[in-house]
């Protein structure tokens, strides 16, 4: 099982998918879902446009244009509330449904930003103990996925990922 945790730009990754932290229109935002937009190019928007959005805990997929990924897998997470209120299983839905449509898709190496942790407020090191055990769970089922990569932008997201990681080990 391979499992890391990058401090990079997801946009330049040379992995087979990248999800997108995406709002449910799927048509760009800000953070990495603007990132990815730009880097990708309007060939990205435009093939958004004809799948009619995402409902949150889901996936879709498309292709990565000028990415260096060959499809981006987007993924619309839940905005903290609290923590009552369907906040984990939301969560947790985004990346089982990511990683079950990349192996609809025969990726073999995926790249996870910190789903929900930006504007949508949810708590890091909570985000990361359920990204870390879900994609564990997962991978435990299948060979189908030989890298995984959680890629922080900053380095306080790098640390929490880290320092959940290790104890899972």
């Amino acid at each position: 099982m391979n499992i890391e945790v990058l401090q990079a730009d997801i946009t330049k990754l040379a992995v087979d998918a990248i999800v997108n932290a995406a709002n449910s229109s799927l048509l760009g935002g800000g953070g990495v879902d603007g990132a990815i937009h730009r880097a990708a190019g309007p060939e990205l928007l435009a093939e958004c446009r004809l799948i009619g959005g995402c409902p949150t805990g889901e996936a879709r997929i498309t292709r990565g244009y000028r990415l260096p990924a060959k499809h981006v897998i987007h993924t619309v997470g839940p905005v903290w509330r609290g923590g009552t209120n369907g906040e984990a299983e939301l969560l947790a839905s985004c990346y089982r449904n990511s990683l079950a449509l990349a192996v609809e898709h025969g990726v073999r190496s995926i790249a996870f930003p910190a789903i929900s942790c930006g504007i949508y407020g949810y708590p890091v090191d909570e985000a990361c103990a359920i990204s870390v055990r879900e994609t564990r769970a997962f991978m435990a089922k299948t060979d189908a996925i030989e890298r995984v990569v959680f890629v922080a932008f900053g380095s306080d997201v790098a640390k929490a990922w880290q320092r959940t990681c290790d104890l899972f080990n």
